[in-house]
């Protein structure tokens, strides 16, 4: 009886596992049937905004100086490779933005329908870590960050106690009281809770505020930059710079929060993958300047740890720009967290409507049209991690969700080029056309995992040939995948040589993903173990993946009109 039951709960577990999300041809619109949605506001520019205030904070202050240190000059070529393959990445949100619903969800509503519900839930467990966690970590910054303006003032000066905003002495390793931390994220819960008119408003100011500043750091800058300092360009070869590439990736990390912000977005076909590819090409140029500034004014084996770009402008004299760039920092690590927490509220708002976590966070306000209770929700966990924990200690098992997360994505736009999968039927030889492709997305990413390896532990140069036989391996497999790839015309923007660019995206990702702490590895491997736990007691039981839940059909989103 035991083992009959047993048996019917994996066999119940494996079908609900592999369930995807159909999409309906029978409407053009989004259909909310209890009549409380999110309202679209966010224009083209909006969305650009955004994507810059979750990507900008105060790592443009701080990353180029740091990784200039063992790259040198060279630094710039790091972000440039790093923007390089950010912008790959961006080609494929910006396809599955323009082709998918214009509803929330992003990462995990295209893995729920290009893949299974299993997959999807655990792309939302990975990605959610990364969020919370580094909403707290954010938090504690920009409580410093204030203080430190603060500070500037006699009044304030060396009266604060650390437990305000710098964090207390740690007690048992890891708890550490700040308490302006949970004050600033209660004020932009509140804000958020608004509505996301009020929201875009405030992103927009300080978004602005902070490029306005990041312009007068590089325009000054300029005219202090000495041309021999970039002597010499590379002094610790190729391999530093690509090492911080591997770095500075994660400072373009950002552009994901425009996918999710669909559902509020006007005319999501064309603005998505103009806000996603837009702030992103931004990006990448204030900090290739930033990077040519810091390294031109100073010699890079003088550049400090803790605040690098502010020291390179006091000793030339420029104490007023350190002032500014403490502002901007306020400002870019506001915007950071305030996009943060907007993108956290909507994914639990996708789940909750979908049924993979409780209803409550489906619920969306009649007037205010935000998703409060996951507003608050989110907001609350931000507020204790940031309040009672040095999250910073977390800090290096970060990304690595984010890095599953685009992979991903771009395995999505690879398999949806298999088939049509909006209402159409799988045929008999589907199925192992399927499994085969599958089977060469995951040769990629094996080949990007042990190149990177390789790459990291290898110390002879003459042992870099072996890097050879992974590449060659994952050639073919996308070349495989090429092969069989049929010919398809998508809605709105399409990512260009598919699947070559999206091949490439895994391999570059999974590289980075072995460039990781090994905690980091382990924090993922743990976080999976735990999702599957959740999903086999909860969600597999409560999911409603055909749209036959109250508040929610997902149907294709509007075509566009020609302009």
């Amino acid at each position: 009886m035991r083992v009959s039951s047993g048996s019917s709960f994996f066999s119940k577990f494996c079908s609900s596992a592999l369930r995807t999300k159909p999409l309906s041809n029978s409407s053009d619109v989004v259909r909310i049937n209890s009549g409380e949605g999110l309202i679209r506001r966010l224009g083209p520019f909006d969305l650009i905004l955004l994507g810059i205030g979750a990507s900008i904070g105060a790592g443009i202050f701080v990353v180029t100086g740091t990784v200039a240190r063992d790259a040198g000059p060279g630094v710039t070529i790091s972000f440039v490779l790093a923007g390089a393959s950010c912008v790959l990445n961006a080609l494929c949100y910006a396809e599955l933005a323009s082709r998918f619903p214009a509803v929330v969800g992003g990462a995990y509503l295209y893995t729920y329908t290009a893949f299974n519900e299993l997959t999807a839930f655990l792309v939302f467990t990975q990605m959610m870590l990364d969020y919370h966690i580094g909403a707290a970590s954010i938090a504690r910054s920009l409580a410093s960050y204030v203080i430190n303006i603060l500070e500037l003032f006699p009044l304030f000066k060396n009266n604060i106690p650390n437990w305000v905003g710098h964090g207390s002495k740690e007690i048992f390793g890891f708890i550490s009281i700040n308490l302006l931390a949970p004050v600033l994220l209660v004020l932009l819960t509140l804000i958020l809770c608004r509505g996301v008119g009020e929201s875009s408003l405030v992103n927009t100011i300080m978004t602005t505020t902070k490029i306005v500043i990041v312009l007068v750091v590089i325009i000054v800058g300029a005219f202090e930059v000495d041309g021999s300092n970039w002597s010499p360009f590379a002094p610790n070869g190729f391999k530093s710079m690509l090492t911080g590439a591997t770095v500075v990736f994660f400072a373009y990390v950002g552009f994901d929060a425009v996918a999710n912000s669909a559902e509020e977005s006007k005319r999501p076909q064309r603005d998505l993958p103009i806000g996603i590819i837009g702030s992103l090409l931004v990006c990448i140029a204030l900090y290739i300047s930033v990077c040519l500034v810091i390294t031109g004014m100073v010699p890079y084996k003088f550049l400090g740890d803790d605040a690098p770009l502010a020291e390179a402008f006091k000793s030339k004299g420029l104490h007023f720009v350190s002032v500014l760039i403490s502002v901007g920092a306020v400002a870019g690590l506001t915007t950071t967290l305030l996009v943060g927490l907007y993108v956290q509220s909507r994914l639990y708002l996708g789940l909750g409507r979908d049924g993979l976590l409780p209803k409550i966070f489906a619920r969306v306000h009649p007037t205010r049209h935000t998703p409060i209770q996951s507003q608050i929700w989110v907001g609350f966990i931000a507020c204790v991690l940031a309040g009672l924990l040095n999250v910073h200690l977390l800090s290096h098992v970060l990304s690595v969700g984010s890095l599953a997360g685009y992979s991903v994505v771009a395995a999505c736009v690879i398999t949806l080029c298999w088939k049509d999968n909006i209402g159409s039927q799988v045929s008999a030889t589907f199925i192992p056309h399927r499994l085969e492709g599958i089977i060469c997305i995951t040769v990629i990413a094996c080949c990007g995992f042990t190149a990177g390896i390789l790459f990291r532990y290898v110390v002879s140069p003459f042992a870099y040939i072996f890097l050879a036989l992974p590449i060659a391996i994952a050639i073919l497999a996308a070349a495989a995948l090429r092969f069989r790839q049929e010919q398809m015309d998508p809605p709105g923007f399409s990512c260009p040589w598919v699947p070559m660019v999206p091949a490439l995206c895994i391999f570059v990702n999974i590289f980075l993903f072995a460039q990781l702490h090994y905690e980091a590895w382990v924090r993922f491997i743990v976080l999976s173990i735990v999702a599957i736990g959740v999903y086999a007691f909860y969600g597999q039981h409560h999911a409603t993946p055909t749209g036959e839940c109250e508040v929610v059909t997902y149907h294709k989103a509007p075509e566009e009109e020609a302009i």
